[in-house]
């Protein structure tokens, strides 16, 4: 069984979730950007959003590809806190060309067909620290998610805006009506 993928923008429940469903006893891979972003500026690095966006975007590929390739050495059902496919809608966001090798990587590199995608949720929403997104980047970070993940033959299913517990039975319901 490969990788499930959670995307959207940010301050959407993505994280919230995962961490229930690894709360629940399954497998998870977090998300690469706020590692990267710790790691970079405790070590004075440049690869942060908004410093250099394609070094950035450079170190979540080498992150998503490792995490990939532990999701498929595992054989179980690992829930991702977003995929490679992330990586080419956070550049085609950013008005920054596709790297050949990107763009491979997201093609080859594959995940169940079905990728859940949450939406911009005005509600819960928060910035920090790290999270130094609007709320309106928010909206077109998930607009890039909804076009980049169908572009590379991923079918969307979007989560409902409701509780934790909810999302929880909603993503596992979908996995057990076979429908990833």
């Amino acid at each position: 069984m490969t990788g499930v993928v959670l995307t959207g923008g940010p301050g959407s429940g993505k994280t919230t979730l995962l961490e229930a469903l690894a709360q629940a006893g399954y497998a998870v891979e977090p998300e690469a950007g706020r590692a990267i972003i710790r790691q970079e500026q405790e070590g004075g690095g440049d690869a942060l959003p908004w410093r250099d966006r394609a070094l950035f975007a450079r170190k979540m590929l080498d992150h998503d590809i490792a995490a990939h390739r532990r999701s498929q050495a595992s054989g179980r059902l690992t829930f991702h806190d977003r995929g490679v496919p992330d990586v080419v809608g956070y550049l085609t966001l950013c008005d920054l060309p596709i790297p050949e090798d990107m763009d491979r990587a997201a093609r080859e590199l594959r995940y169940h067909r079905r990728v859940f995608i949450a939406p911009p949720w005005a509600e819960i929403f928060g910035q920090d620290a790290e999270r130094r997104q609007d709320f309106d980047e928010a909206e077109r970070t998930f607009a890039a998610m909804a076009a980049v993940y169908p572009s590379y033959g991923y079918d969307l299913v979007e989560l409902p805006k409701a509780t934790l517990v909810e999302r929880v039975a909603f993503v596992l319901d979908q996995l057990d009506a076979g429908l990833t």
